[in-house]
């Protein structure tokens, strides 16, 4: 019992918060665009709504995104979506890396 009540007064006084709950708010607060740095194959398989599809090998050539959004990335596992973020915040965006598509709770489609 004590544990608990150890674990919980960590939660209220840390005010911890998951990093999904964090991008979920920034989502619903500002203006931001999705990219899936994955293939183009891969995209087709199942991506987020309303996601754009650019592979992380190409981002510094085809971004044309105005830097006053944010910009969330994600991959496969995580590998590539670190990739991209390193790539995008060099470039001079505002960017969060969501990681792998397998632990994002957002909704998914296919094409």
């Amino acid at each position: 019992m004590r544990k608990i009540l150890l674990i919980i007064l960590c939660i209220i006084l840390c005010g911890c918060t998951s990093k999904q709950e964090e991008y979920q708010k920034l989502m619903e607060e500002n203006p931001y665009v999705i990219i899936d740095v994955r293939t183009k194959e891969e995209y087709q398989e199942e991506h987020i709504q309303n996601a754009i599809n650019i592979p992380y090998d190409e981002l510094e050539e085809k971004i044309s995104i105005s830097k006053d959004q944010m910009i969330f990335v994600y991959c496969r596992s995580g590998s590539r979506s670190k990739i991209a973020y390193e790539t995008l915040t060099n470039l001079g965006y505002q960017v969060y890396d969501l990681g792998g598509i397998s632990k994002i709770n957002l909704p998914k489609e296919t094409e």
